[in-house]
């Protein structure tokens, strides 16, 4: 008799909680790690594809019973998700809509990069029930998109966006960076441009950074990326063309058409309960933040043996979700309202209030029923977030 994975055990806090569910699938293969990245991903590993994809369908299956909540997203994230194949993809999503209650309107998403895509792989997915896309572009520079360490082109992305509407998805989201090595003011109006006239229902776009270990870090000293003025003047202008295409700005890096927010990511910044499955990936229930290995191997070894997967977990007191609700909150649109915070959390939000009030003049805050950040408070966030924290523990 085999054993059976070791999980964290489900508090009583979280068996009375029935919020939906949102549920994170890792799929942590890659073609090349891309110069910037830093999310764990293997190149090279495609010999481990079949035992891990058995693995995560066992994970899944025995984390089942502990569930009593209806899953109503499902994220598949990478790495790059299509590497696996579409028969796959199929196996893990079915895995899922048989063992758990997944709602009727289910938002089901996969990242997808370009060079990975064609028509058989996403007729595949639509009919399999996947019903929104997300494709990693970042640029419509080929010039770009090379220092980036990218292997797609922009005619690949504009293929592959067509392919995807001819198979039936009618709910898309693009990938965009601004700061990228060589960019200037008129290359990223003309990706804007690029992306807007194909008229994705939601676009995702980042200031590139510069993280510890990857290869971009390694090679900063001879490269030149746009200063931070520039940086702060690239965002106010995808802030600017966005919003004059008719997109909505819902949280700081993220704009969508009416009614196409992703309602996945939304889980994390309204504090909602979700799961992961696979290497690195983070889950919040069960009364419980917790993540997995970032090991590949261990991973699917710890399945296949009943070992344990876990590499931290951690309860989560009442204040820290607090200071997680502003810190979160602020990231968005919606803001914090005075209100739910003091009823949500039994704290005062008077020095909160305080803090709001005395950026409203410097234009970094307003105020219409919640305080949110305007676009360029979202620049100085970080030390917005502070500001309001530092007001939460006086």
């Amino acid at each position: 008799m085999r054993k059976k994975i070791k999980t964290p055990s489900p508090s009583h806090s979280f068996t009375t909680d029935r919020r939906p569910l949102g549920m994170y699938i890792h799929i942590p293969f890659c073609r090349r790690k891309c110069d910037y990245c830093d999310f764990y991903s293997l190149a090279g590993a495609d010999e481990l594809i079949g035992r891990y994809v058995s693995a995560l369908i066992r994970h899944i299956s025995e984390a089942a019973p502990q569930i009593l909540s209806n899953v109503d997203t499902i994220y598949f994230g990478g790495g790059t998700p299509g590497l696996i194949g579409s028969r796959n993809l199929e196996s893990v999503l079915k895995t899922v809509k048989k063992k758990y209650s997944v709602t009727p309107d289910c938002e089901i998403t996969s990242e997808l990069n370009p060079e990975s895509t064609d028509k058989k792989l996403l007729s595949r997915l639509f009919r399999a029930g996947f019903n929104r896309l997300s494709f990693g572009v970042q640029s419509f520079s080929d010039s770009e998109l090379k220092k980036l360490g990218r292997l797609h082109s922009a005619s690949d992305a504009k293929r592959a966006i067509s392919e995807a509407r001819s198979a039936g998805f009618s709910n898309i989201s693009l990938d965009l960076m601004y700061g990228i090595e060589g960019q200037d003011m008129q290359s990223l109006r003309e990706s804007l441009a690029e992306a807007v006239s194909l008229a994705p229902e939601h676009i995702s776009c980042y200031g590139l950074k510069v993280e510890e270990g990857t290869p971009l870090q390694r090679r900063l000293a001879d490269i030149s990326l746009p200063d931070d003025d520039t940086q702060a003047d690239m965002y106010l202008l995808v802030c600017e063309l966005l919003r004059s295409a008719g997109y909505i700005h819902y949280e700081i890096s993220n704009w969508s058409k009416p009614g196409f927010e992703s309602r996945h990511n939304l889980k994390y910044w309204n504090l909602d309960p979700y799961i992961g499955f696979g290497p690195a990936a983070h889950s919040d229930c069960f009364g419980l933040r917790y993540s997995n290995i970032r090991d590949l191997t261990g991973y699917v070894e710890g399945i296949e043996n009943g070992g344990s997967i876990l590499d931290e977990h951690e309860e989560i007191s009442p204040g820290e979700r607090a200071a997680e609700y502003i810190m979160l909150r602020l990231r968005t649109s919606k803001g914090i309202d005075g209100e739910e915070f003091s009823r949500r959390f039994s704290l005062p939000f008077d020095g909160i209030e305080r803090v709001m009030k005395s950026l409203e003049p410097k234009q970094l805050t307003s105020f219409d029923g919640s305080w949110r950040l305007t676009d360029r408070g979202f620049l100085l966030s970080n030390s917005i977030i502070v500001m309001a924290l530092d007001a939460l523990d006086s």
